[in-house]
């Protein structure tokens, strides 16, 4: 089982111009591996991009994912690796959901597939993580 990171899953959906090769590439890499799950933290943030529940339903139901709940003790553990990040000096008060999901996935021992591996190396590095080996830096035209 692998728990698959919001952004693939935006990847996919919007077909992203420079992600949607890799994202469903690997979105397929997992599903024939075995199952794909997501979370209520993932699917909170995916719901942002729907306009009715009926079909951010449908959409998780074509995608063939396994919705996992979120076990209690992440609560503790993504608050425990919240307030490092806040005594290093993090500043973002909307990452509390990817430590969630770094918790879940470190509690259940099941990797994350991710393009964004930062955060979870650092606070779960026990996680293992499917990402790209280099992000590269997004493309900028100039007038």
């Amino acid at each position: 089982m692998t728990l698959i990171d919001t952004n693939i899953l935006i990847d996919i959906w919007t077909q992203d111009p420079n992600w949607y090769q890799w994202s469903s590439g690997e979105f397929g890499n997992c599903l024939a591996a075995g199952e794909v799950a997501i979370n209520p933290e993932i699917a909170a943030e995916l719901s942002l991009g729907f306009s009715s529940e009926t079909d951010f339903q449908s959409a998780l139901a074509l995608a063939n994912l396994i919705r996992l709940d979120l076990p209690f003790g992440a609560s503790f553990r993504a608050g425990e690796a919240y307030k490092i990040y806040r005594k290093r000096g993090g500043r973002k008060t909307s990452t509390l959901p990817d430590f969630f999901i770094g918790a879940h996935a470190e509690l259940s021992g099941i990797p994350i597939l991710t393009r964004n591996p930062s955060g979870f190396q650092t606070y779960f590095p026990r996680v293992a993580l499917i990402s790209p080996k280099l992000v590269p830096a997004p493309e900028t035209t100039r007038p």
